[in-house]
């Protein structure tokens, strides 16, 4: 299940859309303990990739402009890619800004959610991830639930 942050979630209430609030927020891969909210620190998790636009390390990534049924979908002219900055069994990712410490935080905006080869929030072709490899998504979609 996806985990929005407190800063997200106010975010949303108040100032403006979920993509809007991704707007700034790249695509980070750990491996480790996932947290128990996307309030939390990252605790003792390795960062194993960061993906961005175009692999650059600091373009945030795009959304498509439109959603359907509350789904927002990745930018599909968008290429999300990152180098892995480390080996290790992905477990968990999170979106946030790039200049996010990882500290708890009730203001950061977030998404946090799990890993798998199937039936997770983030699907990769393989959860071993080995250094200065090139990590691609090819697809994401964020749903917003009706109920």
């Amino acid at each position: 299940m996806l985990k929005l942050s407190t800063g997200l979630r106010d975010y949303m209430a108040v100032t403006g859309s979920l993509r809007a609030a991704l707007g700034s927020c790249v695509l980070k891969i750990y491996a480790g303990t996932e947290p128990a909210t996307a309030d939390a620190s990252i605790g003792s998790a390795t960062l194993l990739c960061t993906i961005t636009t175009g692999g650059d390390g600091t373009t945030p990534l795009a959304w498509e402009a439109t959603a359907s049924s509350g789904v927002l979908l990745k930018d599909i002219t968008d290429v999300w890619q990152g180098t892995n900055a480390a080996s290790g069994t992905a477990s968990f990712f999170r979106f946030q800004t790039i200049a996010d410490a990882n500290a708890s935080s009730t203001t950061a905006v977030r998404i946090q959610g799990l890993c798998a080869v199937a039936g997770a929030e983030l699907n990769l072709s393989s959860l071993t991830l080995t250094s200065a490899a090139t990590q691609t998504i090819d697809n994401f979609a964020l749903t917003v639930p009706a109920q």
